[in-house]
């Protein structure tokens, strides 16, 4: 069925926008469609692509792309939910069924780089929604931002749960040629019902997995990103150790781990979410996060004891995720050795997860 056809709400100066988004500058139009039933997609004209990085982040990265707001894989976990909360919607429900498409991100990405004063630094991709949700199949705004990157001499990291990536790997194995190209997938739950209901608008793992050893066919070096960990649901030794067998298997050359973060926006959605699917672990939950966005230190080294082994066993590289405290004290007190002063991390492939939710809209 063709998405122009189908019901399609103007923004024009005599036409309000919808009230979704009343008030928000460049909407183009709102598409409501079938295929993607209960969802609204609203199309903007992007002033800017890149987003600048506060200087205080411990991101391993100064720039990001992203071309959604808003994703439609739901993950009841997702740290940028918040986000949604800056264009006056909800970080639950809206923010899977309210999407923002940047459709001009790929020409604005072009004249930004093309600039004499760009510095040609890593650029990241996914760290806030998905650059490979359902609706890239129909926007096709990848290709347009691995071109215009590559072309301008820019290296690029790529984290998703897409396996829409598979149709832009032989761009991407072009682009490899020119710039730095990093490819991170993230796989986390290896339970296909606990999946599906943690993650219902994902992939299946069966399919990240041969998105995996697509990628790794194509001698791309492809980290796996076994997070969020789930306590009490996905931290027993079986299933981490189906799990890293699963991504050895696929052809993942490292892993990078890490316990659960509920952030705010995200913490609310998750622990109703908890209390409706599990509620005999609501209390246990809620005394955790009770202190902090992330699971108490005795757990992570609980956690990293137990995962550590596994690893070895398998063969793969890892390192823990790099949005704990720990990892943060640990990157800060490496620099500060190094240099006698305080400074961000030199960029590492697909570190992307955690990074700080950007007020920077268009």
């Amino acid at each position: 069925m063709r998405w122009s056809s189908q019901n399609v709400e103007s923004a024009t100066a005599s036409d309000a926008p919808p009230p979704e988004l009343f008030g928000v500058r460049g909407l183009v139009r709102t598409v409501r469609t079938p295929e993607f039933a209960g969802m609204a997609f609203h199309e903007v004209l992007a002033k800017s692509a890149l987003n600048k990085v506060p200087a205080s982040s411990h991101m391993p990265f100064s720039w990001t792309v992203n071309p959604f707001r808003g994703c439609s894989h739901a993950c009841v976990y997702c740290f940028a939910r918040n986000t949604h909360r800056y264009l006056d919607l909800d970080a639950g429900k809206d923010f899977d069924s309210q999407v923002i498409v940047k459709v001009n991100i790929a020409d604005v990405l072009r004249a930004e780089v093309a600039k004499p004063r760009w510095g040609h630094e890593l650029v990241a991709l996914g760290t806030n929604t998905d650059p490979y949700q359902r609706a890239e199949g129909r926007y096709a705004l990848m290709p347009g931002i691995i071109s215009a990157l590559a072309e301008h001499g820019t290296p690029m990291s790529i984290l998703t749960k897409g396996t829409l990536l598979r149709r832009d790997l032989p761009l991407l194995e072009q682009a490899a040629h020119q710039v730095p190209v990093d490819i991170s997938m993230s796989i986390a739950i290896f339970d296909d019902g606990l999946q599906q209901r943690v993650e219902p608008g994902t992939p299946t793992t069966a399919a990240r997995l041969a998105t995996v050893r697509a990628a790794a066919d194509r001698g791309f070096n492809v980290t796996a990103f076994l997070m969020p960990i789930l306590p009490y649901l996905t931290d027993s030794t079986d299933h981490l150790d189906a799990a890293l067998a699963g991504l050895k298997e696929a052809g993942a050359s490292s892993v990078i781990y890490g316990a659960l973060h509920l952030r705010p926006g995200a913490r609310e959605w998750f622990l109703t979410w908890i209390d409706r699917e599990y509620p005999h672990l609501g209390s246990a939950y809620r005394s955790m996060y009770a202190r902090s966005s992330y699971a108490p230190a005795d757990y992570r080294g609980w956690l990293a004891r137990r995962i550590k082994p596994l690893l070895r066993r398998h063969g793969l590289d890892a390192r823990p995720d790099g949005d704990s405290p720990a990892s943060r004290r640990f990157t800060r007190g490496s620099a500060a050795r190094q240099t006698g002063v305080h400074r961000q991390a030199t960029p590492a492939p697909g570190a992307a997860q955690g990074l700080e939710p950007q007020p920077t809209l268009f």
